[in-house]
């Protein structure tokens, strides 16, 4: 089998692989005060990231949260830090959560086998890709929520997903990741997050 080959069985492999909370990590990255205003369909990426925020509290998934130079940039915009109290900003200055030794201490001692990076955030093809890009070539799952991540265009946001699916992440969506890992409409947790889903 050729290596193009060789790598297309393997994203399917990876692709089919259902979600499972309890392997799960949701990483919020960058949404801050002053890289917000100029994103490409930036109240989507707001009401997405919320839901998956929700989603993740509900599913008990540990979430972390990046900004980056916060001094210059702001710090997580309000409308999402106010889901997330307890949960502390990791600063950076490097573009990629990995290039952070405090980000890499914090997930490195979650507590139980968390081999899976749920991401959203910004900008797609910046902080999201390289982050994606360094999880990736650490062994973990990475799966992308293209409609909670942005870039200030909309070429930069869709180079930057097919850049972060040819080197081996799922990209998916909000609903996608949210049903996949609620699994049935009859659970409390559904049922708690629906009044969020139908707005």
């Amino acid at each position: 089998m050729s290596d193009v080959l060789e790598k297309t069985a393997n994203y399917s492999e990876i692709a089919r692989r259902p979600l499972e909370a309890e392997q799960c990590t949701l990483v919020v990255i960058d949404v801050q005060e002053k890289l917000l205003p100029p994103i490409f369909q930036k109240e989507e990426l707001v009401r997405n990231a919320q839901l998956l925020i929700r989603a993740a509290r509900i599913l008990k998934i540990p979430t972390l949260v990046s900004t980056q130079y916060a001094k210059g940039l702001g710090n997580t915009v309000p409308e999402i830090a106010s889901l997330l109290l307890g949960v502390d900003a990791v600063e950076k200055t490097v573009f990629s959560c990995f290039g952070s030794e405090v980000f890499c201490s914090v997930l490195n001692r979650l507590p139980g086998q968390r081999d899976t990076l749920l991401l959203c955030g910004m900008e797609s093809h910046v902080c999201v890709m390289q982050t994606a890009l360094a999880a990736l070539g650490k062994g973990y799952l990475v799966h992308v929520a293209s409609d909670a991540v942005g870039s200030r265009t909309k070429w930069n946001w869709k180079i930057g997903l097919d850049r972060m699916r040819a080197a081996g992440a799922v990209i998916s969506s909000t609903e996608m990741m949210i049903y996949e890992l609620m699994r049935v409409s009859s659970s409390g947790a559904f049922k708690e997050l629906l009044p969020h889903l139908k707005r």
